[in-house]
């Protein structure tokens, strides 16, 4: 995806705003690697991949006030890092299975923060402190990012579009859910994916 300056600086200022504003609520926020073309910028050189953390020694700089992490998008368009494994861990997951466990948290009137990427990858946003459950660590396409790890929140900048929410913080009253609570509706959407394909081969069968 292409950025003029002038979206560069309508976003550095977007994100600059919400990363302090994150940092108030103690959440643990650095500036990642924004793409420029094909690479991604930030670093000393540019990189295929990303967003990363700008800084070599980002896991130091957990923690930082917010008067300082307001001086680290005075520059550029940083993309906006969680760091997990302190306050918060994050679940991601592919988008068929969000938007199952989105249904069944909807079901039980239990709104949790979501994100989600143009490439349907999904990301609930738990308090830390809890493996994932065996089912889900097997799975092969979910990824519990906790200490020594970050994702990027909203309204980040990737190749082909933003990161966004698909349940905002507020929506829930910046009240984060136990990682347990999300995992039970993760394996729920898992066992009804399930039943779904063992019906559609048996309607097959008969067919």
């Amino acid at each position: 995806m292409a950025w003029s300056d002038s979206w560069r600086r309508a976003f550095r200022v977007e994100l600059r705003a919400q990363a302090i504003g994150l940092a108030w609520r103690g959440w643990s926020v650095l500036p990642g690697t924004y793409p420029a073309g094909s690479h991604w910028a930030g670093r000393d050189d540019d990189e295929h991949t990303g967003p990363r953390p700008v800084h070599t020694d980002w896991q130091d700089r957990i923690g930082s006030a917010p008067e300082q992490v307001a001086t680290w998008w005075t520059g550029h368009p940083y993309s906006l890092l969680l760091a997990t494994g302190v306050q918060l861990d994050a679940i991601e997951v592919p988008g068929h299975l969000g938007r199952g466990a989105a249904r069944v948290l909807r079901g039980i009137g239990l709104p949790v923060p979501i994100m989600a990427t143009p490439d349907d990858r999904w990301t609930f946003l738990v308090n830390s402190g809890h493996e994932l459950e065996r089912p889900l660590a097997e799975h092969g396409d979910v990824v519990l990012h906790a200490a020594g790890s970050y994702v990027a929140l909203p309204p980040t900048p990737v190749q082909h579009g933003v990161v966004h929410w698909r349940v905002r913080p507020e929506v829930c009253g910046w009240q984060m859910p136990e990682s347990s609570t999300v995992q039970e509706a993760l394996l729920d959407a898992l066992a009804a994916e399930s039943t779904h394909a063992r019906s559609a081969g048996l309607v097959v069968t008969a067919d």
